[in-house]
This record gives structure tokens, sequence and C-alpha cells, in this order.
């Protein structure tokens, strides 16, 4: 707390890790595992015996389905199916989705699903041979403030609050929003091409209410710090600010920061340490400049500091770091 300036404004993603990973079988008996990535549509109905059913569609990754064709139904527990729509490149496919009774598939995956953590907590988990029950994650991987369910990766910069750490900096005088990013799977995707620039991320949704817009409008027309929590809100925030004076809304990102972007909302920002070749790594290189974040990352390993989304954060105000 000691860093913040006084009567910051700290801007937190409140969005929800959904159980998204589903483990279901092929018409041929063979496994298939499905990530939810996007709600397209929904829809209550009666089935054919006159009982209440549901559908939805989703946009989603598969892996292990073959040469499965469109139209080939997938079933999972909770005696739900899905129809495969579309078929996309690197394992992007459409699904209908489709049960009986009055529950829908976000309610069913508290029960069905598991947590998709990042492929590198998996890999770390099986090299020591740790075993961790599915219910540690679902509590673990998400932020007190989580309230929208729709994320298939934490905002892990907001891992590092409690609620006791939230009262005590509203008690110094600094203020807290809320806004609404669903991080989709593509933040786990590297940036494979030689040049960074022709990197592409997947869109992501986000939401801003008019009281978060508001709040955001007075700190910038008082001159007070914003100061974003995760570079999920970066994202957000600048998305907007793109779209003309900071205003309420709905809608989905796919910004891509740079070093040399321009940053027009953030001040200071709350973040975790990334992986190389990163776009989140690029980001915070964007913001605080590229010698001296690698020259924080160095200090950090030489103290042992934990990297990734289970480990330690940094604050950064531009010129803060050591040059």
């Amino acid at each position: 707390m000691r860093f913040l300036r006084p009567h910051s404004l700290l801007v937190v993603n409140d969005t929800r890790v959904i159980p998204a990973r589903l483990a279901g079988t092929k018409p041929t008996g063979g496994h298939v595992e499905i990530l939810l990535v996007e709600r397209l549509s929904a829809d209550n109905r009666d089935d054919r015996s006159g009982g209440p059913g549901w559908s939805e569609d989703w946009r989603a990754l598969a892996r292990g389905l073959g040469r499965q064709p469109p139209r080939a139904r997938l079933r999972f527990a909770g005696d739900v199916e899905a129809e495969i729509l579309a078929r996309g490149p690197r394992g992007e496919v459409e699904l209908r989705f489709s049960g009986q009774g009055k529950s829908d598939l976000l309610t069913l995956i508290e029960e069905i699903g598991f947590v998709p953590l990042p492929p590198y907590i998996e890999a770390a988990r099986r090299a020591r041979g740790a075993v961790v029950r599915p219910d540690d994650d679902k509590a673990r991987y998400q932020t007190v403030y989580a309230r929208h369910p729709g994320a298939v990766a934490a905002p892990t910069a907001g891992l590092h609050f409690t609620q006791e750490l939230i009262s005590a900096l509203q008690e110094e005088g600094h203020a807290i929003v809320r806004i609404t990013l669903h991080v989709g799977p593509g933040t786990f995707r590297p940036v494979t091409v030689p040049d960074p620039t022709q990197h592409h991320l997947d869109a992501e949704r986000y939401e801003v209410s008019e009281a978060a817009a508001e709040s955001l409008r007075q700190a910038q027309a008082q001159s007070r710090p914003i100061v974003a929590v995760g570079t999920t809100v970066v994202r957000t925030l600048e998305s907007l600010a793109r779209l003309g004076p900071l205003a309420a809304g709905r809608g989905s990102t796919s910004l891509y920061l740079l070093p040399g972007s321009e940053f027009r909302v953030v001040t200071d920002l709350v973040t975790n340490f990334h992986l190389p070749r990163s776009s989140l790594l690029m980001l915070v290189a964007a913001f605080a400049g590229r010698e001296r974040v690698l020259g924080a990352y160095c200090e950090a390993i030489e103290r042992g500091y934990r990297f990734y989304s289970y480990g330690d954060a940094m604050f950064i105000r531009p010129g803060s770091l050591p040059a």
C-alpha cells in the first residue's frame, strides 16, 4: 500500500473462472476433451417428452476430436450432449449443447467440469508428483471479488488481494471499481512469429458499467492515479479510450499493446511476472519500458521471486523501475 499515491483509483477485473474443461466421449467411444470459450446463444425449450429442456451454442476448443463430422454428437456427464455445428483450424469448434431439466450448462459444469489451469501449472505438478483435488483449484484459481462467470483463466494479479487488504485500501482513502473482461485461452498462446507485430490476439468480451465509467472520468478530471490490477484491466480501459471519451459499454477487444503503444487511461499497474514471448510481457514492456522491465525480471530471479499465475506480483509506475 505504501507505493500507492494518495486517493488512487484501483480498477479490478471481476470475471469469474468457470470449470470450462469437459471430458466426453465420441460416437466411436473414444475420449474427447472440450474447452469452452464463449457462449453464443441459449434457448430454453420443452424436450420430446414434454418436459423442460435447454440448449446452448458455444465456441470451444477440442482435443481428440479426430475426424468426427458436423452433426456428430458427443456425450458428457450429467446427461449432457453436444452436436458439432462447425469445425475450424487449431481445434476450434462450434457446439450445440443440450440437456433435460431447467438447468443450463454454466450451472452443470460446476459439477461436471474442471478448472482449465495454465499448462505450466499442470506440467509442474506432474513433474513433482503433486496430488491436488479439483475442488482446491476451483477455490484457489479465483479472485475474492470474482462475480461474473465467463473466464477460462483468472486475472492473476487479483489473486494477491484479500478482503482485508481491500478494506485497508479503502480506509486509507483509495477507491476500488470493478470492470469485467472474460479472459480467453488466447492469453496462453505464445508469440511464435519472428516479428511480434504480426501476432494477433483473440477477441475477449468486456463490460464496463456506468458507475465504473463515471469513477474513471472523475479520476481523470481530478488527475488522480488510475491503477490497473492486471493486464486484462489495462486492455479493457485502453480499448475504451480508443473508442472516444470514457463511457460505459460492452463489446469485445483484441487490443495488442507493444512497446511504442500509447496509454491513455492507466497510470500505474499491478501485474504478475509473465512468461517469455507472451503478449502479457510485451504489454508490461510497453507500459514501463523494455530495458527497465528486463532489469526488474533479472532482480526478481536473483531474489527468488515466484513467477506466473500463482507467483508474486510487481507494482509499476512508469519511471519507478531502476534504469
